[in-house]
C-alpha cells in the first residue's frame, strides 16, 4: 500500500555498494517513500542535517565512517537527530556485530542477503511504532506505573520529573510491559508485539533493547525498572 507525497516518509538509504543503494531506493519508492542516498557515513551525516530523514537504513561495514559508529554519534548528540530511527543491514555472520548494532540504539536489523519486500516490512514497522497517531484515532492514555510515566501521545518516557530519551522500539517495549504491570511477557510474546507474527528476530534483540533501556533509566536513578523471570521473559519492575 503506498501514501500520498503528503504523507510520505523520508528514508535515508546508507550503503557503500550503488546496486542496494538502488535496489532498496526502488522497492521503497513503490511502496511511496521518498528516498535519499549516501555512500558512506561521512555523507550520511550530512544529509541527516540537510534532509532531515524520517528513517535511516544503515550499513554496518562502510569506509570512512562504518555504520555503528555513525550510530553512536547520532545517539549521543543532542536534538531530533539523536531519536532518529536506524535499520542497520549486515553482511557479516557474525552476530555480535548486529547486537552490538542494536545495543548502540537500532532499532532493527536485516541480513544480506535480503528481501526487498522485508525491509520495506520492517521500515513500515519502525515507522508506525514511531509516528503518531492518527487524528482520527481515540487518544491514547498515558500510564503511570508509581515514579515511571509514559505519554504514547508524545512518545515521552519519563523517570519522575526527568525525561528519558528512548528510541522507538525500545518505547514500544516499555510501553507494552508497563501496560500489564503483573504479567510476565515471554520473548515471543515481545517480538509478536513489537513487529507482528512472523519476523525472524533472535532472544538476544530483545535482550539488547532491554539491557539498554535498564542502562538508560539507571542513569535517572531508576534501578528496578525491568524485571527477569528466568527461562520466562520479562516484567515491568517495582519502579519505586
Amino acid at each position: 500500500m503506498t501514501v500520498s507525497s503528503a504523507m510520505a516518509h523520508r528514508i535515508l538509504v546508507v550503503d557503500d555498494d550503488p546496486h542496494i543503494r538502488e535496489v532498496l531506493a526502488f522497492a521503497l519508492s513503490k511502496a511511496g517513500m521518498e528516498i535519499d542516498q549516501a555512500a558512506d557515513g561521512e555523507d550520511a551525516m550530512a544529509l541527516i542535517g540537510a534532509r532531515k530523514p524520517d528513517l535511516m537504513i544503515l550499513d554496518i561495514n562502510m569506509p570512512r565512517l562504518d555504520g555503528l559508529e555513525l550510530c553512536r554519534r547520532l545517539r549521543a548528540s543532542n536534538g531530533a537527530v539523536a531519536q532518529l530511527p536506524i535499520l542497520f543491514l549486515s553482511s557479516r555472520d557474525d552476530e555480535i556485530d548486529r547486537i552490538l548494532g542494536i545495543e548502540l540504539g537500532g532499532d532493527d536489523y536485516v541480513v544480506k542477503p535480503f528481501s526487498p519486500r522485508e525491509v520495506v516490512a520492517r521500515v513500515g514497522a519502525i515507522l508506525k511504532r514511531g509516528g503518531q497517531a492518527q487524528e482520527a484515532d481515540p487518544p491514547l492514555q498515558p500510564i503511570r506505573h508509581n515514579r515511571l510515566s509514559i505519554d504514547p501521545e508524545s512518545w515521552e518516557a519519563r523517570w519522575g520529573d526527568r525525561l528519558v530519551a528512548t528510541t522507538a522500539t525500545e518505547f514500544q517495549l516499555l510501553r507494552l510491559l508497563a501496560s500489564r504491570p503483573s504479567r510476565v511477557f515471554s520473548r515471543d510474546m515481545i517480538i509478536d508485539d513489537l513487529h507482528g507474527p512472523g519476523f525472524a528476530i533472535t532472544d538476544r534483540t530483545i535482550d539488547s533493547h532491554v539491557r539498554n533501556l535498564r542502562a538508560k533509566f539507571a542513569a535517572a536513578g531508576c534501578q528496578d525498572l525491568i524485571e527477569t523471570r528466568a527461562g520466562v521473559g520479562y516484567r515491568i519492575g517495582s519502579c519505586l
